[in-house]
């Protein structure tokens, strides 16, 4: 059956940008163009969709974050906003009551001790938030998090216990304080025991649903290990993905998860993207990688995950496996590392550059180092919304010179550089239209205007989460704009992005999405 959508304005993000109606049949574009013309090609039973005077675009297309993560976050208890021992205890009393996690574990979730308030729990604190259960508090960065006694003692973490590279097991004076740091933390959250199966299927529903209510009909899984891939199969099997999901995997996860998964039909909405690597930290937390001390420091840049040989040979697999590599960066240090390896592998695997890897947030990316970029035919991903959730932060940890060049969008695209936008969300939810009014305001939450000269406009934000979100995925022919031919993925806004003040633009509200004609989310107007 054909659909016509009519009754507002379509916004097609091609040339022409407007048009009156759509017609979509089978799940994808049959045309694009006047209500008159596309009722004669509709014909007779075809099906209208009235668009009650809101604005049809592309869907929006989530260029970096981490599904299964969003999934698990649903059997987490969320500390957002809280600041003090007694309220989080109370969530987590409340939590308790709805439901236990997996194998008499607790998990929490939105730590944040790098807001105004905030600070670090100590062990004695964490153990009264859970004097029965293990428990681990996630930080809202998720590079770090605190671990109580009971949840230490299971894992079988001592003073002694060897840290690995790029990571810290907080000693202070012979003992734990339950604080770890990236490589640390991650390599001990695998040994946690696994979610309950069903409980992780009803999560990822869960998920999809949030995604869909911010208008987004592609999402990714930005670090899937080899733990992750039993659930991914239960996902198969039981036929749960509503959205197009492109996952990156731990580059030792790669080779298993393209024999299992790398012949799937287009119809099981799972596409192996490539691999991911992680060169540092996060700014907000102090563990980003920078060639210049932190403000306050006289030495300490944070740090790096990988040695260059590591990320070369990351690199070199990526091109010899003709598959995609997106990383991790965040300061510029860690941005020269990959920009130095990538170089280098590009000499032995020129193909890379035409896989066009991503610089996943890119928060301190030196303007000077563009210019390479660009040559090398990497890709930026940045995180815009930083600005507001932790610019701040950024002021405290930087100075506002630097701070004020976090994030810089406006000068990638000067350069050409192809720019998508993402929230790396569970890190904060995934809303586009939230981050579209960070990139274009650069308004921190405090109401520092950041960095102005490194604004967007409402028009490039948008091509950054469609259009060239759908390049980054090497997509570009078959979503991200709306033409003839093209997927009908479709989010209907109340209002047009481009004409709306530019300070209003997260107020917008998300009427529908569909994914290939089919509404997999409705909110009525009023």
């Amino acid at each position: 059956m054909r659909t016509l959508y009519t009754g507002g304005k379509v916004l097609t993000l091609e040339e022409p940008m407007y048009a009156q109606s759509i017609l979509e049949e089978k799940g994808a574009i049959l045309a694009v163009g006047s209500l008159e013309e596309l009722e004669r090609q509709g014909g007779e039973g075809c099906r209208r969709v009235d668009l009650e005077g809101g604005t049809l675009l592309p869907a929006f297309i989530d260029p970096h974050s981490h599904f299964s993560q969003v999934a698990s976050a649903c059997l987490q208890v969320s500390l957002e906003g809280a600041v003090d021992a007694e309220e989080m205890k109370k969530r987590i009393r409340a939590f308790e009551k709805e439901g236990a996690s997996s194998g008499g574990w607790l998990s929490a979730r939105d730590y944040d001790d790098t807001l105004p308030g905030g600070r670090r729990l100590t062990l004695e604190e964490l153990d009264t938030l859970s004097p029965d259960r293990p428990l681990v508090v996630h930080h809202k960065s998720g590079h770090m998090g605190l671990m109580n006694t009971l949840a230490l003692k299971a894992l079988g973490i001592t003073p002694e216990t060897p840290v690995p590279e790029g990571g810290k097991i907080e000693v202070r004076e012979g003992k734990l304080t339950g604080y770890l740091e990236e490589n640390a933390f991650f390599n001990f959250l695998k040994k946690l025991p696994p979610p309950d199966p069903e409980q992780m299927l009803r999560a990822f529903g869960r998920a999809q649903e949030q995604y869909a209510s911010f208008g987004i009909a592609t999402v990714q899984d930005g670090m899937v290990v080899e733990e992750m891939l039993p659930l991914y199969k239960l996902l198969l099997e039981q036929k749960l993905l509503k959205l197009d999901l492109v996952s990156y995997f731990a580059p030792e996860a790669y080779e298993r998860a393209a024999r299992e998964f790398g012949t799937l039909s287009p119809t099981a909405r799972l596409k192996i993207g490539g691999i991911k690597i992680f060169l540092d930290g996060s700014p907000q937390g102090r563990t980003a990688w920078m060639r210049t001390p932190y403000a306050g420091e006289e030495e300490y840049r944070g740090y790096g995950t990988m040695s260059d040989a590591q990320v070369r040979e990351a690199m070199e697999f990526a091109g010899a496996n003709r598959t995609q590599l997106i990383c991790h960066c965040n300061g510029d240090e860690a941005a020269e590392q990959f920009l130095r390896c990538l170089e280098q592998a590009e000499k032995g695997y020129p193909q890379l550059a035409q896989l066009r890897p991503v610089i996943i947030h890119g928060q301190l990316l030196g303007l000077d180092q563009l210019e390479r970029v660009k040559k090398l035919g990497a890709l930026v991903s940045f995180f815009p919304a930083h600005v507001y959730h932790w610019g701040d932060t950024h002021i405290r940890n930087f100075g506002v010179e630097r701070a004020a060049r976090i994030s810089p969008a406006r000068s990638a695209l000067e350069w050409g550089i192809p720019v998508t936008f993402h929230q790396d969300a569970p890190v904060i939810r995934p809303d586009m239209l939230e981050t579209i009014w960070c990139a274009v305001n650069r308004l921190t939450r405090q109401g520092v205007r950041l960095g102005r000269e490194e604004a967007v406009t409402p028009l490039q934000a948008l091509r950054a989460v469609t259009a060239t979100a759908a390049y980054q995925y090497r997509q570009e022919r078959k979503t991200g704009t709306l033409r003839r031919g093209k997927r009908a993925d479709f989010v209907l806004l109340d209002r047009d992005p481009l004409e709306a003040p530019q300070e209003k633009l997260r107020e917008i509200r998300v009427l529908g999405t569909w994914k290939e004609g089919k509404n997999i989310f409705d909110r009525k107007p009023g």
